[in-house]
């Protein structure tokens, strides 16, 4: 019994003992845990955060709680730089949709003169726009559209708007805008007509030659042919299309069309939606009206064909496709069709459709001073080698908004 029950006392003691130093050591392992736990779940607050200790006359410490006041924070500050922060943003965003657009183009470019490679085909300058990036940078390209029998009007239009000489390399200098005369050639190659163009091109030097057999029922094509040469030829921002019975402040409209320079894939002329004309003899009639609906139908909108403009990536996107781009009997209308399906920023600006005086004079008077004049009923300036001289003394603009304007 006596062995027993020692036996059994010291038992018990050693079972106490083992429970003690277990419970300790099972204490400092929560409290370990709890260390880590703690730090890993709570972030370590910033320095500016965290409230200042500070010690009042009573010897209580007591803790200021930084950023709570909003005047502290200056809120109403902050109110106030928002919409400059959004606009800010906005330009960005449109700037960096510019981009994008441009790179898409020039990839395309890419792959088209790839393709041409690989199928064994010469690779057309019209493709060779990755090198653009090693050209100089030119505002826009302003092609005026003319014919073998225009003489009088290029001459009018030299003598009014068109700066010659030293100013128009001064104009492409200074003012990175390119204006041109755009003509193809006679049926006849090397004919009378081709070379009375070459002896007017030496001496003014301000034609575009283009690969293209004039005809008027062909300015689709040479519409097509003309902004994919010239984007091969320059690196501009925008590509203008004017006739040459058209009246141009060309000062205005380099500032109308800067307004616009951010916006990716831009398409910007007086917009309008004339009626589909089936009946066979009439002017602007068109052959495949059946396309269009029913008889009466209107045309979708698109810019009118006197003057119009279109941003570089759009031009490139004409120059990389323009083997497969479906040709209207109407040029105005040919150019519209090509970019439906496009995500295309269409703009309607009228100052690019004036009439001429007294409407343009009108609004030069009131301080809106117009980009182009015409006469709506002759689709141009009615007998422009006689009167575009008085559209342009009485509508034409002040020669410092040209050269003088910081663009």
């Amino acid at each position: 019994m006596t062995w027993k029950s020692r036996g059994g006392g010291g038992e018990v003691a050693s079972r106490n003992t083992l429970s003690r130093e277990l419970t300790v050591f099972l204490c400092l392992g929560c409290f370990f845990v709890g260390l880590l736990f703690s730090n890993g779940i709570w972030g370590v607050p910033e320095p500016g955060d965290v409230g200042k200790p500070i010690i009042a006359e009573d010897g209580k410490m007591h803790h200021a709680l930084v950023g709570c006041n909003p005047k502290d924070n200056n809120t109403e500050q902050d109110h106030k730089d928002t919409p400059k922060e959004v606009s800010n943003a906005h330009f960005t965003v449109q700037a960096l949709d510019k981009t994008i657009s441009k790179l898409e183009m020039e990839l395309a470019a890419a792959r088209a003169a790839q393709d041409s490679i690989l199928n064994g085909s010469p690779v057309s300058e019209d493709l060779s726009l990755g090198e653009s990036s090693g050209r100089r940078k030119y505002f826009m390209v302003i092609g005026i559209n003319t014919a073998f029998s225009s003489r009088k009007r290029r001459d009018s239009v030299r003598a009014t708007w068109m700066p010659q000489g030293e100013n128009r390399k001064k104009l492409e200098e200074e003012k990175g805008v390119i204006v041109r005369f755009v003509i193809g050639h006679s049926a006849t190659a090397g004919g009378i007509l081709d070379r009375a163009i070459e002896a007017e091109d030496r001496m003014h030097g301000d034609f575009m030659r283009l690969e293209h057999v004039e005809g008027y029922l062909e300015l689709s094509a040479k519409t097509k042919t003309y902004f994919a040469t010239a984007v091969s030829m320059w690196d501009a921002e925008f590509y203008i299309k004017v006739d040459d019975d058209v009246h141009v402040n060309i000062g205005t409209l380099r500032a109308t069309l800067s307004r616009h320079l951010l916006k990716p894939r831009v398409y910007i002329g007086c917009m309008k939606s004339g009626p589909v004309l089936a009946q066979k003899g009439v002017r602007y009639h068109e052959p495949e009206h059946w396309k269009f609906g029913e008889s009466g139908n209107k045309y979708f909108r698109h810019a009118t064909g006197q003057l119009y403009a279109i941003s570089k990536d759009l031009a490139t996107y004409i120059s990389v496709n323009q083997h497969i781009l479906h040709r209207y009997a109407n040029e105005d209308v040919s150019l519209g069709s090509w970019f439906i399906g496009l995500d295309v920023n269409h703009i309607d600006e009228r100052k690019l459709c004036c009439g001429t005086p007294p409407d343009c004079e009108w609004k030069a008077q009131a301080g809106n001073v117009c980009a182009a004049s015409f006469d709506w009923s002759c689709s141009g300036i009615c007998k422009s080698a006689e009167r575009i001289g008085e559209v342009h003394q009485r509508c034409g603009e002040d020669e410092n908004v040209l050269w003088s304007a910081d663009f």
